[in-house]
């Protein structure tokens, strides 16, 4: 084979099968939004008849001392609880102590979270269920929601860890900040709660409306660590050791909202 003959059948390996290949392996853009309320599910937070107190965390930022240690590391400290802490602490070096050293252990402590997956269940918790039966009506009715008793939904870890309030605390910041909705661990839906949306029931039919509580799949891992204040003369810093990580779920509800379910038979 010539060299013209060969430069032509390298140029058709080429088109023919790596152009294919490197399209296919491109990443889809998304069109929809992950998280984006679906038409089914409708707020209440004005017709609630419990009014749920918004579960805002508490953000903390570190003072410039604590910025300064913990940016001094390699292990991220995102923990509100322990960023606290270290703004509160006031052991300072002697700045006569020259050759001086000393530890001071502080706590093994979730120190940051990382979240892996966030999922929506709209379907997470049935909470009520109101049926018309017009089989033997002659004329359309119509059906709208009413909450029949006053349902408690709860989130919750999905197993079990060190220091659960603390990491708690940091997968709903992660989860309100990724998803953009109000999350809490615990909403109630009062009853006698009732919403205008309402469904047509032909004549011999019999029609259901569920109603049921959204909530978020909250997946990833947390980073624990013992934390020591490390003092050397006039200086202080921070040192981590027995780093471990574990991975972690939790169920975090979406506060007054409702997934309906409308059905025929």
């Amino acid at each position: 084979m010539n060299k013209k003959s060969y430069l032509i059948v390298l140029i058709v390996f080429v088109f023919t099968f790596l152009l294919p290949i490197s399209g296919f392996g491109e990443e889809k853009e998304k069109t929809k939004d992950d998280f984006e309320i679906p038409s089914h599910v409708l707020t209440i937070s004005k017709e609630n008849t419990y009014p749920n107190s918004t579960e805002d965390q508490e953000v903390v930022e570190p003072s410039e001392t604590t910025k300064e240690l913990i940016e001094s590391i390699e292990t991220p400290i995102e923990n509100p609880d322990l960023i606290k802490l270290l703004n509160e602490t006031t052991i300072k070096p002697s700045p006569i102590a020259f050759g001086y050293r000393g530890m001071v252990y502080i706590g093994r402590w979730p120190l940051n979270y990382k979240s892996l997956e966030t999922t929506i269940n709209w379907e997470y918790q049935q909470i009520n269920l109101n049926e018309i039966n017009n089989i033997g009506g002659e004329s359309n009715q119509e059906m709208n929601y009413n909450q029949q008793e006053e349902k408690e939904i709860r989130g919750a870890l999905t197993n079990k860890i060190n220091n659960p309030d603390d990491v708690k605390k940091m997968m709903l910041l992660q989860s309100k900040e990724k998803t953009k909705l109000p999350l809490s661990y615990q909403t109630v839906i009062g009853k006698n709660t009732k919403k205008d949306n309402s469904y047509n029931v032909p004549a011999k039919k019999y029609a259901t409306l569920k109603a049921f509580a959204p909530a978020v799949n909250e997946k990833g891992q947390v980073t624990f660590g013992e934390v020591y204040i490390q003092l050397k003369g006039s200086k202080k810093s921070i040192e981590i050791k027995n780093v471990t990580k574990q991975g972690i779920g939790a169920w975090i509800p979406i506060q007054d909202h409702i997934s309906f379910s409308f059905n025929l038979k």
